[in-house]
Order: structure tokens, then C-alpha cells, then sequence
């Protein structure tokens, strides 16, 4: 995990929103899309972003692609966090 790729991924406001919506759900991209005011392209760009940082991962369901959030990459950024605070 780099920590500097995953303070960057959330480092957006947009991001961090879509990491509030898949908190609450896994989601489609145009479920995703939905609940934001940007492009396509954008959201694209965004879930790429947060996809190089493993905080989401996708799969294929039919013609669409279902984003969860990657709760374990959270779990070791905590960890990584309170190892930081304790020095």
C-alpha cells in the first residue's frame, strides 16, 4: 500500500463522495453517477484514481461494472495512522 497514492485518491471531495456512497452500498457506475454533478469521463477518471489505491475494487455483472469499497485497505491505512500518531 503507498500511503502517498492514498492520501492523493483522498484528497477530492468528489472521491471522497463516492467513497460515501459505496460505503453504504456497492453501486454500478451509473448508480454512482447519479448522486454526483460531473461527466462521465470524470467519474471514470475518479474510480481510476481510487482503483490504483486499492480503496475500491470493481467486477463485471453482465453489460455493468459493480464498485465496492476495499475496507481492508482502510483497516491498514488506520493501523499505518495510529503507528504514526504513537511515535
Amino acid at each position: 500500500m503507498s500511503l502517498g497514492r492514498t492520501y492523493h485518491a483522498l484528497s477530492d471531495p468528489n472521491r471522497l463522495k463516492i467513497l460515501e456512497i459505496l460505503k453504504k452500498k456497492d453501486e454500478a457506475v451509473q448508480d454512482i453517477l447519479k448522486h454526483l454533478t460531473i461527466t462521465g469521463a470524470s467519474l471514470s477518471h475518479h474510480l481510476a484514481v481510487l482503483k490504483s489505491a486499492d480503496l475500491v475494487s470493481s467486477r463485471r455483472d453482465g453489460q455493468q461494472i459493480i464498485y465496492t469499497l476495499n475496507l481492508s485497505v482502510f483497516e491498514m491505512l488506520m493501523k499505518e495512522l495510529t503507528k504514526f500518531l504513537k511515535k
